[in-house]
């Protein structure tokens, strides 16, 4: 029998989060983002070695920070440099949602010069997430054209 390089169910790439109290990082993401766990691995001191949970059709695996192993999280580090884009049906109901859940609005839901309506969120583990929901097909040119005009209104956002 041949072994598929890619198991069913999984994506080619995948975040892998690193967490403080991971057992109630999966009940935060069950309230707030409709997440569906998959498997749990317990240490032999209960955390969460490794687990997977689906939000969606996206896979997302985690587990429990282990400094021992250079395995820090947002919490000890401070921040991130990372953010999980999460597309769903209706960004401004999912937004909501995680608030209420817990998650802190970092950007509030607006129509994007790519074609997008997204909001941002900084959950209650230092993880940062963007979910959007696709409104427009937008041309190249087109979203050239205003990602410059944006930049020309308002100097200074963007990167940096």
């Amino acid at each position: 029998m041949t072994v598929k390089a890619i198991p069913d169910g999984y994506a080619s790439g995948i975040p892998y989060l690193t967490i403080q109290d991971t057992a109630r990082a999966i009940d935060f993401y069950k309230q707030a983002f409709g997440a569906v766990e998959l498997m749990r691995m317990p240490r032999p001191d209960g955390k969460i070695m490794h687990a997977e949970i689906r939000i969606g059709e996206a896979p997302i695996m985690m587990g429990e920070e282990a400094v021992e192993w250079g395995a820090l999280s947002p919490t000890t580090i401070g921040n991130t440099a990372t953010t999980i884009v999460l597309y769903v049906p209706d960004v401004d109901a999912a937004i909501a949602q995680a608030v209420e859940a817990g998650a802190t609005l970092t950007m509030p839901v607006a129509n994007q010069f790519w074609g997008d309506r997204s909001g941002g969120l900084c959950d209650p583990f230092g993880h940062k997430w963007m979910l959007s929901t696709h409104i427009e097909d937008v041309a190249p040119e087109e979203m050239h054209r205003r990602m410059v005009a944006m930049f020309a209104e308002q100097p200074g956002n963007g990167c940096g």
